[in-house]
């Protein structure tokens, strides 16, 4: 009886099959195949002046989008693209950068087109919680510059209601005293 769904066990068989040039050839359709496997192996190899422009893009892309061409946000989106550098390198200074680069599209659009969405919000604040707790854990250098700009993510978000300022100038002085 064969199983409904392929599992990575079986896959993972079949690629015993392959001899080197076989192994290069699938990578290579793989890489063909999609944006997100290219932003995946270019991340992962370490290619590219910018392993992170493409997840930037993406982030920037569904958390500030072009609202006069009729583009829509996307919460799920925008995470996804962490998730998957996460997957590739999984840094945690390019990770924090990328959560904190979130923090900023999605304040900014909020501050500069009066978005006002309380489950972008929940978003927001959650990824700002994430993105400073990574921080701490981090060298002085990144740390102090991701700081900066997580303070004044919160400076920006003093308007926007449902208590999303005063929720990050909490979390700022709560994480700042256990630093």
């Amino acid at each position: 009886m064969k199983k409904s769904s392929p599992t990575w066990s079986d896959v993972k068989t079949k690629l015993g099959d392959f001899d080197r040039a076989g192994m290069l050839a699938l990578v290579q359709d793989m890489y063909a195949a999609s944006k997100e496997n290219r932003s995946f192996l270019q991340a992962r190899f370490g290619l590219g002046a910018d392993t992170l422009k493409s997840y930037k893009t993406t982030i920037a892309r569904w958390l500030w989008p072009d609202i006069s061409r009729g583009q829509d946000t996307s919460i799920s989106k925008a995470k996804k693209a962490i998730a998957d550098y996460k997957k590739a390198v999984g840094r945690p200074e390019d990770q924090a950068e990328l959560m904190t680069f979130y923090c900023e599209q999605a304040a900014g659009f909020c501050r500069d087109v009066g978005f006002s969405d309380e489950r972008f919000f929940v978003s927001l604040m959650g990824m700002f919680s994430k993105a400073l707790k990574l921080t701490l854990t981090l060298a002085p250098v990144p740390r102090d510059s991701l700081l900066e700009r997580l303070d004044e993510v919160s400076r920006i978000s003093q308007d926007f209601g449902y208590g999303v300022g005063d929720e990050m100038n909490d979390l700022l002085d709560e994480y700042s005293a256990n630093d």
